[in-house]
């Protein structure tokens, strides 16, 4: 018994109480019967030492209240650790509730994508035949125009929707070329001027073509929507150590300051109608910003209001 010294024998209680109060996550009445029966032990240890009485009391009274010590810090570490108990199984259920949502949700864009998009693609494809007949019909291009729009914001909403990230294939892109006849093809659709920069050196990169297709497309597109129909877009590519970078340039309304953090946001509050009244929901530079992200790569926006905006597509090359 510590050398029938009660000195050491405290001390060793002390160390021991100590100790074991960090671990103990045990029902009320188990540690109380604990700390009974460790007390208890204490007390017929002291005993068999030869100590005046008045010490042996006060030994005593040092267990009891170290013992009091175990049952109140016990109890402490049991509340502790319930509430964290409690907390993660409350966890576990909301975790539980947000799977069964995203199942509903993926229900409902089945039905989105299946079930709207089939008759919208029919009233554009009667549309088309009505401007077939009469190329002048304003009323037939304002069907068409309208049901291509409502179609992209629902493919922008389904792409928008999609939590994991789509595993697709990425292909060698001669990237001078690839913009190039982008361009190209925005070129012979609209009557804007396009000004195409390029280094003369061929910069190939790895990348899926019809993703980074929609992101230069959309970046094009917000460029037309944002400036004067006099002023020109100029698309510029470069390379510099490792990466590519592809810059689509406007000298149009710019974004204000307060708002270019908030450009790659869902359903971002930066969304505004274009010059010409184009509507938008805030997906597209949002569906970029994480399609240019699984290509390993960065886009960022600079601009000055009334000046124009620069939007940077960075990837490795």
């Amino acid at each position: 018994m510590a050398l029938h010294n009660a000195k050491n024998m405290l001390t060793m209680f002390l160390i021991g109480i100590a100790t074991v109060s960090l671990f103990f996550v045990i029902e009320f009445r188990t540690i109380v019967f604990v700390v009974s029966y460790i007390v208890l032990i204490y007390f017929l240890a002291l005993v068999f030492p030869a100590l005046p009485v008045q010490q042996k009391i006060i030994n005593s009274m040092a267990a009891i209240i170290l013992g009091v010590t175990l049952l109140v810090f016990s109890r402490y570490s049991y509340y502790f650790k319930s509430k964290h108990f409690v907390k993660i199984k409350e966890l576990e259920e909301k975790n539980q509730q947000i799977s069964h949502l995203n199942g509903q949700k993926g229900e409902i864009l089945a039905f989105v994508a299946h079930d709207l998009r089939s008759p919208l693609n029919n009233i554009e494809a009667l549309g088309n035949l009505m401007l077939i007949e009469n190329e002048g019909n304003n009323e037939a291009k304002m069907i068409v125009n309208a049901a291509s729009q409502a179609k992209n914001i629902i493919n922008d909403l389904i792409e928008a929707a999609k939590q994991e990230h789509p595993i697709f294939s990425k292909e060698p892109i001669s990237l001078n070329r690839f913009v190039n006849d982008l361009a190209a093809k925005w070129q012979t659709n609209t009557d804007r001027k396009i000004r195409f920069y390029a280094d003369k050196e061929d910069i190939v990169i790895n990348a899926n073509p019809s993703k980074l297709e929609r992101v230069i497309d959309n970046l094009i597109g917000n460029a037309f929507k944002f400036s004067s129909i006099c002023k020109p877009v100029d698309i510029t590519i470069t390379k510099k150590d490792h990466s590519a970078f592809i810059k689509i340039v406007d000298f149009g309304i710019g974004i204000p300051k307060e708002m270019q953090a908030h450009v790659f946001e869902q359903f971002s509050k930066a969304g505004r109608q274009g010059l010409m009244g184009e509507k938008s929901i805030g997906l597209g530079l949002h569906i970029s910003h994480k399609i240019i992200e699984q290509h390993n790569g960065e886009l960022y926006v600079n601009s000055t209001e009334n000046e124009g905006t620069t939007f940077t597509i960075q990837l490795p090359a």
